[in-house]
């Protein structure tokens, strides 16, 4: 699980999904019609509710048989089931007969999974086709389809070319762009949308109530519509990250040297265990969004005052795709960073004087 699942309460004991109300009516509207796909995949951002919502859907179908239809056979206006129902609470236990859910865990050693190993797929395999316990569906959720490999996706599609009857699967994906195309063909595509700032704002302000409004706004500009990203930047002091990012940056096209190695001090060898990744995952961003503007004649939305100038600035200087050829060279090595054991100070410092010898 990242760093940004680890800030926000697991999926399968959250009760409330805001700002998602137009894929829960696809869903819901399925359901009531009798004719629902038996594979469903929920694509979007991370930390935009998918795994919430296939959660919210799985209970829903597991407490169909129990349901109580309104007084004129209305159908329900949403998916919600009340956290204190029998169901909610054994599917919060992972104790539900009816329900699967595939992700990563720790292997033997106490190591997490960097995949979902088909292994565990082969015990999806059997669970879709034994009966329900309970004499209504079985439902399966993968989250998410990103982390497994060719063998196990390919062990997956099995069961999606030939679905048992009332078995539901529900694929989670934040790159549905990578899986398999027959994998996409044979699912159902739900895309969630990010969520908009104002409920990013509030959901920030329930969670970390010490925030103030100027904060919580910010990190909401930062958060890129992911309340599960905003919340990790909020545990990780990324707002005070961003603000001396941008003004390491301000000192273009000379960087101010005292000033870079004191960042990658705090980045590199700092007391916060997650400065580096958080401080690095900004840079990588701010770059995506300077070029997104280059690219679009428009203007950088800004996240702290200056920043649009800033960017006007730098793209004036150099044709845009040098800056291209900077994010991808930058994201490259900080991909390599946990895979070859790189000194983090060291990264940093070669991330930024990258960057000068671009804008000089």
């Amino acid at each position: 699980m990242s760093e940004m699942e680890e800030s926000w309460p697991h999926p399968r004991l959250t009760a409330e999904l805001r700002g998602q109300e137009a894929a829960e009516s696809t869903l819901l509207q399925a359901a009531e019609s009798g004719r629902l796909p038996h594979a469903w995949l929920l694509s979007g951002p991370r930390g935009v509710g998918k795994a919430t919502l296939a959660y919210r859907f799985a209970r829903y179908l597991l407490t169909e048989a129990n349901r109580e239809v309104g007084l004129f056979g209305d159908a329900p206006a949403g998916l919600q089931v009340d956290p204190e129902d029998p169901v909610f609470r054994r599917v919060a236990a992972s104790g539900h007969s009816d329900l699967l859910t595939l992700e990563r865990r720790a292997d033997d050693k106490g190591k997490m999974r960097s995949i979902i190993p088909v292994e565990d797929v082969r015990r999806l395999l059997a669970f879709a086709r034994m009966t329900a316990g309970e004499g209504g569906w079985r439902v399966a959720i993968v989250d998410s389809i990103d982390e497994t490999n060719r063998n196990a996706a390919n062990a997956l599609l099995k069961i999606l070319e030939e679905p048992p009857p009332r078995c539901i699967i529900l694929l989670v994906s934040h790159a549905p762009g990578a899986l398999l195309p027959t994998i996409r063909s044979r699912c159902c595509q739900l895309a969630l949308a990010p969520l908009p700032q104002d409920v990013i704002v509030d959901l920030l302000r329930e969670h970390q109530p010490s925030l103030s409004p100027e904060e919580a706004a910010a990190l909401a500009r930062l958060s890129d519509g992911s309340i599960g990203r905003a919340l990790s930047l909020a545990r990780h002091g990324g707002l005070g990250l961003y603000e001396d990012l941008i003004a390491l940056i301000a000192t273009l096209p000379r960087l101010d040297i005292k000033a870079l190695h004191a960042l990658a001090d705090k980045w590199g060898q700092g007391k916060n265990p997650a400065a580096f990744q958080t401080g690095m995952e900004l840079f990588i961003w701010w770059l995506g969004r300077l070029i997104r503007a280059g690219s679009t004649g428009g203007q950088l939305a800004e996240v702290v005052p200056g920043e649009a100038a800033l960017a006007a600035r730098l793209l004036a200087g150099r044709p845009l795709a040098q800056w291209l050829g900077l994010w991808e060279k930058i994201s490259r090595l900080f991909a390599r960073t946990e895979a070859a054991n790189l000194d983090r100070k060291q990264v940093v410092l070669t991330a930024f004087l990258d960057l000068e010898t671009v804008a000089a």
